[in-house]
């Protein structure tokens, strides 16, 4: 994971109201395990930013990856 990939959570984290499937965008990595995640809704207002592992994350991809 990186800065700018969307991501989707894995598990629900219920004390900040986030359930699995909900997506966000990765804004900075603290650590090789670590990322602040940011969830906004479609008018772009954000309504939550916390830190995550990446076991608590799953990233999107909305284009084809290149075979290896």
């Amino acid at each position: 994971m990186k800065p700018y990939d969307v991501v989707t959570l894995t598990e629900d984290i219920p004390q900040r109201g986030l359930v699995r499937g909900q997506v966000g965008t990765v804004v900075e990595q603290y650590a090789s395990d670590a990322f602040e995640v940011e969830f906004s809704d479609g008018e772009g207002r954000t309504y939550a930013l916390l830190t995550l592992r990446s076991d608590q994350l799953l990233v999107l991809h909305y284009e084809p990856l290149q075979a290896a």
